[in-house]
């Protein structure tokens, strides 16, 4: 932590993180508001990181921002090819790796997981509709054992979409991402 006098020092070299860390919560109220995180936030994300990777690092810069943003792509497809979440999402989380890296990313996931867990049981809790949901919980994993198929299950989850309790998954990525980044120094 640095003392006070040596804050506009840190701050200014930390201040990618401090601006990643706005667009994230920018996200993250317009998730949940809209249920969607717009495009006009997650292209330009992706596209600055790009350029700050390559302004700032050079080449090596730039190829490390690109697989931070496959390894964000790559860590939320699976979920978004099920129809389990939006396209936006996984592109904020894309977003991050390509300000952050790939382990940066991976990390910030990791945190992110476990906050979308906690809300979403706090979620369940709090309509105290527990049983319908575990239930619903069991039916989404045997269907996706069984099926197998993207496609299956994606038409499948929108079907099912209306009656489901939906969690905007870019609060999560932003209270995750930011705690993570936090935790490593990366903003104070």
């Amino acid at each position: 932590m640095p003392q006070f006098h040596q804050l506009p020092e840190f701050l200014a070299h930390n201040w990618p993180f401090w601006l990643l860390s706005v667009v994230l919560v920018l996200a993250a109220v317009i998730d949940g508001w809209k249920l969607k995180v717009p495009n006009w936030i997650t292209f330009p994300l992706v596209i600055c990181g790009w350029l700050y990777s390559a302004a700032f690092f050079g080449w090596e810069g730039l190829a490390w921002s690109l697989l931070g943003t496959v390894v964000g792509l790559a860590l939320l497809l699976p979920a978004y090819a099920i129809g389990g979440m939006g396209a936006g999402d996984v592109k904020l989380l894309a977003g991050v790796g390509a300000w952050v890296g790939s382990a940066s990313t991976l990390y910030a996931f990791c945190v992110s997981a476990i906050v979308g867990g906690v809300i979403a049981v706090g979620m369940v809790l709090w309509q105290r509709d527990w049983h319908h949901h575990f239930k619903q919980f069991w039916n989404i994993a045997n269907e996706i054992m069984e099926i197998r198929d993207p496609n299956a299950l994606s038409a499948i989850a929108a079907e099912r979409k209306s009656a489901m309790l939906l969690l905007p998954y870019g609060i999560p990525i932003a209270i995750g991402s930011i705690a993570y980044f936090y935790w490593a120094g990366m903003l104070l």
